[in-house]
Parts: C-alpha cells; structure tokens; sequence
C-alpha cells in the first residue's frame, strides 16, 4: 500500500471516529457509532499493518499479536458481565498506558531514530511526556480496576502531607526532564528516564488511592481523558497522524465527560483529584445528635409494593449501583412492561453518576430492551417528581439523598439530586441501612411518605412481579 493510499485511508478512520462519537451522544444511535467506531479501527488497523511503515518481515508478528489480542478480547467479551463494565474500562485504559510507556522507551533506544538539533529535542519532550503520562494513566488505572472490582477498598488513602508530597514529586520530575534532554547520549539518557517512569507510577498509585468511592465516576471517565493523551503523545513518537487525532479525540471528550460528571456532583476537578470524599462500600448510616433525622423507617412487602405500583397512575423507577449488582435490570424490564400494559405511565431517572461509570445504567437498561424514549436524564424529569404517584429506587442512595438540596452542612451540599421525595410514596430498595459511597446518612429513609424495601434487588423485584401478575 502506498503512502497516499494509507493517509486516504487514515483520513476515513478520522472521519469514522468522529462519526462514532457523534453516535454514542445518543442511546438511539448508540449501535450505529459502535458501528462506525469498529470499521473505523480496522480501516487503521489494515491501513497500518500494508502501509509502507510495516516491513514484510514484520507482518507475521503483527499478525501473531492481532491473533493474541483478538483472543483476550473476544473471551473477554464473553465472560465480562455488564456489571463488571467499569472495571473493564479501568484495565482496558491501564493497556493504553502500559503501550504509551513501551512505545516510548522504543523510540527513545531505536537506532533509525537519527535527529540533531531542534528536532532531537522536540522528539526527547514527545518521548519523557508520552511515557510521563503513560506512566501515572496505567498505575492509576490498575488501582481504579482493583477498587472498581472490590479487591482494593474504596476509601481514601490520605498520607500526611500528601499534597507536598506530589509537589515534591512534579519538581523532581521536572529536574530529571531537563537533565534527560541534556543527556549526550542514550545510556545518560536512560537513568533520568527511568528515574521519571517510576516517580509516574507511584504518583499515579498515590492519586487513585486517595479518590474515595463516591468520586470514582469521575475517576474512570477521567482516566479516559488520560489513556487519550497518552495515545496522542505516542501518535507523535511514531509520527502517526492518525494515532494523534484519535487520542485527541479520546483526551478531549474524557476531559469533557469529566467536567460533566464534576457539574453533575458539584465538585471541581480538582478537588476530585485531592481527594478524600467517600467511605468505600458503604457503611452503616451514623445519626449526630445535630442532624438526627426526624420520624421512623416504615418497611413495606413485595406485595404491598405491588399493589402501591397497580394503584398508581405514574410511576418513576431510578435505578442505582444494586440493581447492577443484583442483575436486576431484566426483572425491572418486565416490571415496567406488566405496568404499561395496565395503562401506568413508567418512566426512568437517571443520574449522571448513577453506578461506577457514567452511562452505566443506560447500558444495563438498554441491555434488558428497556425503551430509550422512557429512560429520562435527571434535568428532563426532575419536575416532575411531585405530580409521581410511586417512585421507586432500586440501589441508589446518594443521588437520591435530600442533604444535598436542605442540608447546607452536609458533605454533599449542593449535589444535584432526584428528588423522589417529592413523590406521593416513595420507596427505596436496599440491602440494608448502610450509607452510600459519599458515607453520609440520608434522610430519605424517615420522610413520612417513604417506604423501605428490605432485601436483595433481584429476589424482591421478582416477588413484586409475581405479585403484579397475580
């Protein structure tokens, strides 16, 4: 394949990738920019592996690792539950930054490699950025893997004087940086290079550790941004345009969706990135003697929460983190459609940090072929809470929580919340009384006009339907 051919054929990829964006803004052509999104990457894989970058001693290796990788990702596809998604997510971005960091110290050790002036040390900056980020997006990213998988608690790491400690760190990176671009060769080069790599991965270890539970929703789409850079920076490396266009791609709308998931919880990134807000799995709800909630938890039946559902005439559902534990999300589908078909008008509320990565209870509903047009943002049916017969929370908590909207010293004050208390009845499925990640009671549980139902999703879920169709 020649050179022209394979920028044309870069140039379609570009386009396909944009196009695929375009088409995941939206759960109705969420298919067609998967679609796009995959033809596009085999459009560069192919312009790639023929163009004339790629000897023809080398294409067996590629081919051999495109075997490989296409394996682990087919069982993968597989095996994964969407209620393991988001730590998927997390492993597949620590893969960009573990590739990031190898193309780095290739390009860094390749003997064609022969630049001199200006363009030797815009090439030194391309490598120590590309692996600096690489570095910190593949450490983090493993320690978002292990705390999104629950092998690694969600609470906050918070070392003494930790942010002195990564100032201290940013510095002696920065020293090493201009020591690696005055080093006269590649074995002076190698020491501050290393020197960095392993400052990287321990600041990336250090950030993640120190994001409490309640933020990891902006921790994932946060290290998408990251994976994004790090995929540009080594599109710089290899001098491949369209590896720099797609991490730009990647890097801004990660940088984007994180501004959105920080709006959607009232924090600022870099608060986020302090750290500190949320206790882990959740622990039980703590009352102060300042904040005691008024009134009683009333505890309801399936049965009665089927007959409250018959009863009504509107009905919202919001769905949380335990309906994706319980693989509830069928049951809710069957439960919605039992419910249309009696003439109850059932709608979804979605909270832009509902579960442990953005558009992760899109993805569950639309899995159970819940209709996009019911499934509603939190600012489209907000209003709408009051004029609601039953709304009913499935696993959520701290999206729901009315701290956040009357309590101006609460932890989440300010919070844009669902405000299914201003439904007639309100009912809320959990386990247990345990708090949400952000760790803070919700007073939710006593209002007058809410009702607990106590008990795995899925089993409750099932008993309520059985009962609706008896």
């Amino acid at each position: 394949m020649s050179q022209s051919l394979a920028t044309v054929a870069y140039l379609g990829a570009a386009i396909l990738f944009i196009l695929s964006l375009s088409g995941l803004s939206n759960p109705e052509t969420s298919r067609r920019g998967n679609l796009f999104g995959m033809i596009g990457m085999a459009l560069a894989v192919l312009a790639t592996v023929f163009g004339p970058s790629v000897s023809s001693s080398g294409i067996a290796w590629i081919v051999i690792a495109l075997v490989v990788g296409g394996g682990i990702g087919l069982y993968a596809a597989k095996v994964v539950k969407m209620t393991q998604m988001p730590e998927l997510v997390a492993l597949m971005h620590s893969l960009v930054g573990l590739a990031a960091c190898i193309v780095g110290f290739a390009s860094y050790i390749d003997p064609t490699m022969k630049y001199e002036g200006a363009e030797k040390i815009i090439h030194e900056v391309e490598i120590y950025i590309g692996i600096l980020i690489g570095a910190v997006t593949f450490s983090g990213s493993l320690i978002a893997f292990g705390k999104l998988a629950g092998r690694i608690g969600g609470k906050p790491l918070l070392l003494p004087a930790r942010h002195w400690l990564n100032l201290i760190a940013l510095l002696v990176v920065i020293w090493f940086g201009r020591e690696f671009l005055a080093a006269p060769d590649v074995n002076a080069g190698m020491l501050p290079l290393i020197v960095m790599t392993v400052i990287a991965l321990l600041f990336g270890i250090h950030m993640v550790m120190a994001i409490g539970g309640a933020d990891m929703p902006v921790v994932v789409s946060m290290l998408n941004s990251y994976s994004g850079w790090a995929a540009a920076a080594t599109g710089f490396m290899l001098s491949n345009d369209l590896l720099i266009v797609t991490g730009a791609l990647v890097g801004s709308s990660g940088a984007i969706l994180s501004y959105i998931m920080c709006t959607a919880m009232n924090r600022n990134f870099i608060s986020v990135i302090a750290g500190g807000f949320g206790s882990g799995s959740g622990t039980p709800a703590k009352k102060s003697d300042t904040a005691e909630p008024q009134g009683e938890v009333v505890p309801v039946s399936a049965a009665e929460t089927s007959e409250m559902l018959r009863d009504a005439k509107s009905v919202i559902i919001v769905p949380g983190y335990g309906m994706a534990v319980a693989q509830a999300q069928h049951t809710v589908y069957e439960i919605t459609k039992t419910l249309r078909e009696k003439g109850v008008d059932v709608r979804f509320a979605i909270h832009p940090v509902a579960g442990r990565m953005p558009g992760h209870m899109n993805v569950l509903l639309a899995e159970a072929k819940v209709p996009y047009d019911i499934v509603m943002e939190m600012d489209e049916i907000n209003e709408d809470f009051p004029d609601t017969d039953v709304a009913i929370v499935i696993g959520a908590n701290d999206i729901v929580n009315p701290s956040a909207a009357e309590d101006p010293t609460s932890p989440i004050a300010g919070m844009p919340v669902l405000e299914v208390w201003k439904a007639k009845t309100s009912i809320v499925m959990k386990r247990s009384m345990a708090s949400g990640y952000a760790g803070v009671d919700n007073p939710l549980f006593y209002k007058e006009n809410n009702r607990m139902l106590f008990g795995d999703a899925k089993k409750m879920l099932d008993e309520v339907l059985v009962s609706l169709k008896g």
